[in-house]
């Protein structure tokens, strides 16, 4: 897959293709499914396909200070863009000037000059330009106009929930892992720098890996976890806790790994942990051993979960 930073950094005498847009933050489902259709109709055409998305996040941008958190890094976004056959992904910088191109500008600028648009594949809601006054009917207008077909693609749904990234984050943000998995089609990953902590882990017995994370990054609700830690392409089985250690009087959240049958050094590396299930609130305990016999149990019952027996 080609990437480019901005659509007039594409290649010289690139061709036609089809092209996607949004933010795609997460790819869940519905995302899945708009740009699996891009990608199938570039090929259908005998064109390239091309996905545009932002950084940074348009509403950071727009309303400073009211940043999402972020379901995928922009480099595990690309991965996982890629694995869907797309040709191109073009990430268009976000800046107070962009965010100011009327939706005219913005087709002009973006999928007609550079990017050689035959066709637009966009969700059924999607909505650009300045203060997104533009819609799926001013791009299918546009597209007369400037000679490419647009298609709006339904939001995909399960029963009565819509996927979305608003979705998604609302799942962490609960906890609820598994119905974020649900949507996403696999599990919520957060990935990290392992940092020291307070050892108190070691002196119980108990290990963690503390994972220092982004300033934006959709950290799942206090609790415990089961979940596989990724290290070097390696799944390691993980019991995790995410909170402020109230057992210790804590007041830093912090979010950390308790590496299942693992002895080694994992400080400074960068790793990721793909939640698989909720296993139980955060609870202060009154003693050492009442937290001990927890985490015990913890560690059994991510076993379960994982299919370790």
């Amino acid at each position: 897959m080609q990437r480019w930073r901005g659509a007039a950094q594409a290649p010289r005498g690139w061709g036609r293709s089809v092209v996607t847009i949004g933010v795609f933050d997460g790819v869940h489902r519905g995302h899945q499914a708009t740009i699996g259709y891009a990608v199938k109709r570039a090929r259908e055409l005998g064109e390239a396909s091309v996905v545009v998305t932002f950084d940074p996040h348009p509403s950071e941008v727009v309303r400073p200070g009211s940043h999402p958190a972020v379901l995928t890094t922009q480099e595990r976004k690309a991965e996982l863009i890629e694995e869907l056959g797309v040709d191109a992904l073009c990430v268009e910088p976000f800046t107070r000037e962009f965010s100011k191109l009327p939706p005219e500008e913005f087709v002009h600028d973006v999928l007609v000059e550079h990017l050689h648009a035959a066709e637009v594949v966009v969700g059924e809601n999607f909505r650009f330009g300045h203060k997104a006054a533009g819609d799926v009917e001013l791009l299918t207008q546009l597209g007369r106009r400037f000679g490419f077909t647009t298609t709006a693609a339904p939001l995909l749904t399960d029963d009565s929930t819509v996927f979305s990234s608003t979705y998604v984050r609302s799942c962490v943000a609960a906890g609820d892992v598994a119905a974020a998995a649900a949507a996403l089609g696999r599990p919520h990953r957060l990935e990290g720098v392992v940092v020291r902590g307070d050892q108190r882990g070691r002196q119980l017995g108990f290990p963690t890996a503390n994972l220092l994370c982004g300033p934006h990054a959709a950290i799942p609700a206090d609790g415990v976890y089961a979940a596989w830690l990724l290290r070097g392409g390696k799944q390691l089985p993980a019991a995790v806790s995410i909170g402020t250690n109230p057992t210790f009087a804590g007041t830093e959240r912090r979010v950390e790994a308790f590496v299942l049958d693992f002895s080694g050094d994992l400080y400074g590396e960068r790793v990721a942990l793909d939640f698989v299930s909720h296993l139980r609130p955060t609870v202060r305990f009154d003693t050492l051993e009442g937290l001990v016999a927890a985490i015990t149990d913890d560690v059994s019952r991510t076993r379960a979960v994982l299919g370790l027996g």
